[in-house]
């Protein structure tokens, strides 16, 4: 190759789950850096990948690593009357996907087990004290994939008991 040739990478590979920090064309220029986020689930390897001298890339491209909750055909969707939750374009959508939707009082945070949920991810993020948004957006995702299943399993199983409690308390605060 002569030196006065320029080096260009092929377009960096794609990745299941996860977008490139910008639109590629057919070709990258030595040098350049592009950078690997997942939508969903936890970046497993080199998030930023460089097109070498040699024309190739850098390392090989991450893994988004997803869960899958494996929950069979008999579920029932759930979320709360948020303005977004009830817009015509979300009943629309979970209409032609065939989704079962739950229907659920508005205002009624003690019988959603995500709100506990939420709560788990908030405090392991707290205890690592993101630094920037940055910082916040990937210690959110890895605290999110370490949160195991099973505190999933548990709080769907003691769902029962947190509805018992809203009734006997009419409606007002329980201590879940």
């Amino acid at each position: 190759m002569s030196p006065f040739q320029a080096v260009h990478c092929p377009p960096p590979p794609e990745v299941q789950y996860a977008e490139i920090s910008e639109h590629i064309y057919d070709y990258v220029p030595f040098g350049h850096v592009v950078s690997y986020h997942c939508r969903s689930g936890a970046l497993i390897g080199v998030k930023e990948l460089y097109c070498t001298q040699k024309g190739t890339w850098s390392a090989p491209p991450p893994e988004c690593k997803v869960r899958a909750l494996k929950m069979g055909r008999g579920w029932v969707f759930q979320h709360d009357n948020d303005p977004k939750h009830t817009a015509r374009i979300t009943k629309e959508w979970l209409c032609k996907k065939h989704i079962k939707v739950l229907a659920w009082p508005s205002q009624s945070p003690d019988l959603n087990p995500i709100e506990n949920l939420w709560r788990e991810l908030k405090l392991r993020v707290s205890q690592r004290q993101p630094r920037n948004l940055t910082d916040l957006e990937k210690i959110c995702v890895e605290e999110w994939a370490k949160i195991p299943p099973a505190v999933c399993a548990n709080l769907v199983k003691n769902y029962r008991k947190r509805l018992t409690s809203v009734i006997a308390n009419k409606g007002y605060c329980t201590k879940y």
